[in-house]
């Protein structure tokens, strides 16, 4: 559904965007992670065709971004963290407008009416967008996005504004739409990021420098596997009882934690999964466990492990990925005003 090829992008000397490559497939909801400044809202603007890029190549859908334009627009929509609104407009006034704007062939009272239904503004939908609260106006964003149904959905700090409860709501509908629809979501929530996302793309200094599922990354990046489970027990019988549970390579008692019940870390033998059977063999003794946590990497710290790294290649190691070939780094150069010359660190070849 989304295919970016070697995308770059430049600013007079600066170079936001270093041959960045991905793609996304129809009903994926993608976490498009990264710190300020690191080329998440250029890589966005060029996806929706708002900026043009310097090299590379984006398809939305099968149509290129620069030779079809808006065919590839058509099946976009996009909310940046600014909303585009007119607030001198009624909502529904606003819709009525954006829908025109959009071209959209299905029955337009009908769509809007469902529109307005899902974002929840059903009763703000004929008041002015300037008399509206910051988290209503985000709503109404998230509203224009919608309209015509579109196969991609481009979403900027979607829930900037809202009260908790509103942010539970944008998140569910979102969960719902990614059924059926292609998502980006770029958040600085990462918690909204996990409770929604199968997949991060996490990006640096213009570069990617991770692409897989948070489970993945979390045990890319821990050497600790382990387990602590707090139990209401005898300590030596139930160390003993643990350490007999098929799949458990050691245990280790932490002490009394609260009243009648101890900790114990457990580390599992490699690639197995024995949370099921320390539950069984707790039931089995007639204890009681009352919790049973993992020291899995979160994806907040795999966030910032990956950010703070000494560079994207040190960042790369860390998740075992090799470090980019000398022979593949691209630079680009502007040698006059109509010329993009791009040449690899270990070549003098250059394209024009």
């Amino acid at each position: 559904m989304i295919e970016v090829t070697g995308l770059s992008k430049r600013y007079g000397t600066h170079l936001a965007v270093k041959d960045v490559s991905f793609n996304i497939e129809k009903g994926e909801v993608i976490g498009f992670l990264g710190p300020n400044g690191a080329g998440k809202s250029t890589i966005m603007n060029i996806l929706t065709g708002y900026l043009s890029l310097t090299q590379g190549k984006v398809a939305i859908d099968g149509y290129d971004i620069t030779e079809y334009p808006e065919d590839a627009k058509r099946r976009i929509g996009y909310l940046p963290e600014m909303p585009p609104l007119y607030i001198d407009m009624k909502v529904r006034e606003y819709l009525n407008f954006i829908y025109d704007l959009k071209k959209v062939k299905f029955p337009k009272k009908p769509h809007i009416d469902e529109i307005i239904r899902l974002v929840k503004i059903e009763n703000v939908q004929n008041r002015l967008i300037k008399n509206l609260s910051k988290g209503y106006r985000q709503r109404v964003g998230f509203a224009q996005a919608l309209i015509g149904n579109p196969d991609v959905l481009i979403l900027d700090e979607p829930t900037v504004g809202l009260d908790p409860k509103q942010i539970i709501e944008i998140r569910n509908l979102i969960a719902r739409l990614g059924k059926n629809h292609t998502i980006i979501l770029s958040s600085h929530i990462l918690s909204e990021i996990q409770a929604v996302c199968k997949r991060v793309i996490i990006i640096n200094h213009g570069q990617i420098i991770a692409d897989d599922t948070p489970d993945n990354l979390s045990n890319k990046l821990s050497q600790d596997h382990s387990l602590v489970a707090r139990i209401v027990c005898a300590e030596q019988d139930m160390l003993d009882a643990l350490k007999t549970v098929k799949g458990v390579k050691s245990v280790t008692s932490l002490g009394r934690k609260e009243d009648n019940s101890f900790d114990f870390l457990i580390e599992p033998e490699a690639g197995a999964d024995v949370r099921s059977e320390v539950f069984k063999r707790v039931a089995a003794r007639g204890r009681t466990l009352l919790s049973l946590t993992s020291n899995k990497v979160s994806l907040e710290q795999i966030f910032l492990r990956l950010t703070e790294a000494a560079d994207n290649d040190e960042a790369r190691r860390l998740l075992g990925v090799a470090e980019t070939p000398q022979s593949e780094k691209v630079n680009i150069e502007i040698t006059d005003s109509d010329t993009v010359a791009v040449k690899t660190e270990n070549s003098n070849e250059e394209e024009k």
